[in-house]
């Protein structure tokens, strides 16, 4: 269910050729990674090999990859040039309008030559700025709450964008729940405190979640240094 509700939240982004002197930022995240997922991979960015670590911990470095009108392949070991890559390598467009993404990686062992599929997720500074927070909710419930002076409303399968939780590096509130079919009440997922970073991006998704258990969430800071920045 977790895989189908991920890929329905694939945005396309097309491509036709490479522009091999345009440059692009990235960061790569593995969510709920297995056991036995692999620790790296190579990302191909249609000019070069870059290889990734990967974490369900948090976000890799910031690579810097190349950018135009291309495609993004994952592999077990580096390539230098497109034909060398297995047909069924896990791969996805993207357009030259995409100047800083996020890779979210998710368990795929159908796929033999990397067992992940994945999601390209435009995060550039003027859709998502430092003190914003992106949520996706990928479990199979509405979920809200109040998160500081924000409130958050989410279907199934959507994501949002909410303004700065607080005006400074300070603690808020942050209260969570969900809404199981047939229920006029929401659940709680969560009730706690959270520290503002308003020099940091803040990535949260919602997953899982059963007739009787709450949805989990996982939440990804994507502070830069200003070498780093897409800008």
């Amino acid at each position: 269910m977790l895989r189908l509700l991920f890929l329905a939240l694939v945005f396309p982004v097309f491509a036709q050729a490479q522009d091999k002197s345009a440059q692009r930022t990235c960061r790569v995240l593995f969510l709920n990674p297995p056991a036995n997922a692999p620790k790296a991979v190579f990302l191909f960015d249609g000019v070069k090999s870059h290889e990734v670590q990967l974490s369900g911990m948090n976000f890799s470095d910031v690579h810097t990859i190349a950018g135009g009108d291309g495609s993004i392949r994952l592999l077990p070991t580096a390539v230098s040039k497109p034909e060398e890559i297995p047909a069924d390598a896990p791969g996805a467009k993207i357009a030259a309008s995409v100047v800083d993404c996020y890779i979210v990686v998710k368990e795929d062992p159908a796929n033999k030559v990397v067992p992940v599929q994945f999601q390209i997720i435009d995060a550039g500074s003027e859709k998502f700025r430092k003190g914003q927070t992106m949520w996706f909710n990928l479990s199979q419930f509405p979920v809200g709450g109040q998160v500081g002076t924000q409130k958050l409303a989410m279907k199934s399968m959507s994501r949002e964008i909410t303004d700065a939780p607080a005006s400074g590096k300070e603690a808020y509130e942050v209260n969570l729940s969900f809404l199981r079919p047939g229920s006029p009440v929401f659940h709680s997922i969560s009730q706690t405190k959270w520290i503002h970073d308003p020099g940091s991006r803040m990535v949260i998704f919602f997953y899982g979640g059963t007739e009787n258990s709450a949805p989990q969430y996982s939440g990804f800071k994507d502070f830069r240094l200003p070498a780093e920045k897409s800008e």
